[in-house]
């Protein structure tokens, strides 16, 4: 038993290698793959795939209307007959059982049927709208995909300002007890700067806590194992590039490009055909038939007979159905109109707002650096003055807090402009497109 279980367990290790080895080396990825990844491993997305499945399914049920259709059948019949029931003069009673054997084949096939072909076409469309509609759920779960890979590098970014703020803490400590030691300073400016060094490195740690969950959280968008390890190859800068330079050509853009405005006309398309096919329903379908079967009371005498079927089935009356069924799908298809029309304004105006978003959130990020060049120098001034003792820690204390609220206000700006751009290229329907 000892070196079968030891030969399973030497198995199951070589299994087990790659996931560790998945665990233990790093995965760089970026934005676009990020996105790409979202679009094809999400539930979500994966979940419309299958609804397209379910389409093409139904086209092939209503491409059965049209095709041939043939019946085999055999069976064996045992049987008594009341003569008298059939009124044969010579002959009454009740027969003795007998055993009748029947073996049958019967096919048919429609030669036109308008409505069935106008439902066909009907189900065509429907399979397209589910496809559009797999894509657009795709873009959706893209578009999570790289907001979740922006949050985790806005950690990412957040913990390297407050490495560099733990760093600038630590020399102006070693500053201030130079200045103790030398006695050119109260022991309060130590005291000062081991509590900001405390703060900053609390801070730290709540940012490299964040950076791990967003980390997860990223790994769970793109549903990899959570123990992958995941370095982001991309950075908070980048210039917005759009096929489009206007809000006009924007909207026209997006109007075009946009899946679910795509759906949507799709959808008045299918609705529109079933109506049609109601209608069509009033004219005459053509089909041909027919049958063959052998019969007989014993295996070795059964004879055979046939029949050729050639129908004409012309509609006339079917109780007021088929006004009311047209009724009903003018209504859906005004219904079907408006919604259609609502997307395209929901279209429009979010392609104008990302477009507002994105010119605002580069404006922000300008002032972020400026504000950040400024509070940079306020610290280097108060630095000097502290080391030539004509001001305290204090200055340095404020100055650094100050240093630290322009950089989370510049990591904030390039986050919020990243995502104005993921937005323009969500609005533009251009978000599997590398810009």
């Amino acid at each position: 038993m000892i070196p079968i279980r030891s030969g399973l367990l030497q198995v199951a290790s070589a299994a087990l290698l790659p996931l560790q080895l998945l665990a233990q080396t790093p995965t760089t990825l970026t934005l676009d793959q990020a996105i790409v990844l979202g679009r094809e491993r999400g539930v979500t997305a994966a979940l419309a795939t299958l609804n397209v499945r379910i389409a093409d399914a139904r086209v092939g049920q209503r491409r059965a209307d049209l095709l041939p259709s043939v019946t085999l059948g055999a069976g064996a019949i045992r049987q008594t007959l009341n003569l008298d029931e059939v009124g044969i003069a010579f002959a009454s009673g009740v027969t003795d059982p007998f055993t009748v054997w029947r073996f049958q084949a019967s096919a048919r096939e429609t030669l036109f049927d308008a409505s069935a072909l106008a439902r066909l076409h009907a189900a065509r469309d429907s399979a397209l709208v589910s496809g559009a509609d797999a894509r657009a759920v795709g873009e959706l779960t893209a578009a999570t995909a790289g907001l979740t890979y922006l949050r985790a590098l806005s950690a990412v970014e957040t913990v390297r300002a407050r490495e560099a703020d733990s760093a600038i803490s630590a020399t102006l400590l070693g500053q201030a007890r130079q200045r103790v030691d030398a006695g050119t300073s109260p022991a309060i400016d130590v005291t000062r700067s081991r509590t900001q060094l405390a703060a900053v490195r609390t801070q730290l740690e709540i940012a490299r806590n964040q950076r791990d969950r967003t980390l997860l959280d990223l790994t769970r968008a793109l549903d990899l194992p959570p123990e992958t390890r995941i370095l982001l190859a991309d950075s908070l800068g980048g210039s917005a590039r759009t096929p489009v330079t206007d809000a006009d050509s924007a909207v026209a853009f997006a109007l075009g490009h946009r899946l679910e405005v795509e759906a949507e006309r799709g959808r008045t398309a299918v609705i529109e055909r079933a109506r049609k096919a109601i209608g069509l329903e009033y004219l005459p379908s053509l089909a041909v038939g027919g049958g063959y079967t052998q019969s007989g009371r014993d295996l070795g005498t059964l004879a055979g007979s046939y029949n050729l079927q050639f129908l004409v089935s012309v509609p006339l009356l079917d109780g007021l159905r088929r006004p009311a069924r047209q009724q009903e799908q003018s209504a859906r298809l005004d219904a079907q109109r408006l919604r259609e029309h609502d997307v395209r304004r929901q279209v429009a105006t979010e392609t104008r707002q990302s477009l507002l978003d994105m010119a605002s959130a580069e404006l922000q990020v300008s002032l972020a650096g400026e504000r950040l060049q400024l509070a940079e120098l306020e610290l280097s001034q108060a630095r000097d003055r502290f080391s030539a003792g004509v001001a305290g820690s204090v200055e340095t204390t404020t100055a650094q807090g100050g240093l630290i609220a322009a950089r989370d206000g510049l990591i904030q700006a390039r986050v919020s402009a990243a995502v104005a751009r993921l937005a323009v290229r969500r609005a533009l329907g251009t978000l599997d497109q590398t810009p």
